[in-house]
């Protein structure tokens, strides 16, 4: 079931998105050579204890994951798609990292992610942040009053494609408000004109997930969690919560 969200709910999600966004703020300004992803994990943390915040990742278990998920962000580098569980691995100059992070705050929640590199970069994994960012104001530009959902998955995929990209077929946006995971699903492609119809109070987190090597298959680690290319191709996710409005789309997880 959709349910469509109250001016007032969408001002409380605002207020769980801006948490969301500190937390992600937080553990990329943490990210350095020699950082361990899990004190990336500790940094998000400390934000959500303070602003009185629960995480919605931590402790999360879906159908596909054989355990709940340890910590209150995902850390994905390199060949890592998304889901990535942070560990005592130490960044290394050029890695490329995307960090996902969900925030309940008073009943509601914000869920986003970034896509950064540590130290030096490889103009490839710039190029490869650049489409991504591209691909998901693409989604958000199309997520108008009157459009349709695959109007927001036409939209990615085309810029995914255009930039010789895969995208994993099962993996997308999602409904979000009194729970983390909510009806509609927001697939990174499809046909324009399809779908669920966008209505004001709609909310949805879009979230492109675009891989460099230009396949669309991906394999689980051995973590059960983190998904990887299965060509070794590096990977890069960026989302944010977006809110569909007559006035336009808004994006409540800014800081």
């Amino acid at each position: 079931m959709v349910e469509i969200k109250t001016d007032a709910a969408l001002e409380a999600m605002r207020e769980a998105g801006r948490v969301v966004a500190h937390a992600l703020a937080a553990a990329r300004e943490a990210a350095g050579v020699g950082v361990s992803l899990l004190d990336l994990d500790e940094a998000a943390r400390t934000v959500l204890t303070k602003a009185g915040a629960r995480s919605p990742f931590l402790g999360y278990q879906p159908s596909f994951a054989s355990t709940p998920f340890p910590a209150v962000i995902c850390t994905s580098v390199n060949d890592a798609l998304v889901h990535g569980v942070p560990t005592d691995y130490r960044l290394r100059d050029g890695d490329l990292v995307s960090i996902d992070c969900g925030a309940e705050l008073d009943g509601w929640t914000g869920d986003a992610a970034i896509s950064f590199t540590v130290g030096t970069p490889r103009p490839a994994d710039l190029d490869l942040i650049d489409a991504t960012q591209q691909a998901l104001d693409a989604g958000i530009a199309a997520a108008t009053v009157g459009h349709r959902i695959g109007d927001i998955s036409h939209a990615i995929g085309n810029v995914a494609r255009t930039a010789r990209c895969g995208m994993p077929a099962d993996f997308g946006g999602h409904g979000i408000g009194r729970r983390m995971h909510e009806d509609p699903h927001i697939p990174n492609r499809g046909r324009p004109g399809r779908g669920f119809p966008l209505r004001h109070g709609l909310t949805i987190a879009i979230e492109p997930m675009l891989m460099a090597g230009g396949r669309d298959d991906y394999r689980t680690g051995s973590d059960g969690w983190t998904l990887l290319t299965t060509d070794g191709s590096r990977a890069a996710h960026i989302e944010h919560t977006v809110a569909i409005t007559e006035e336009g789309p808004r994006i409540l997880t800014l800081p």
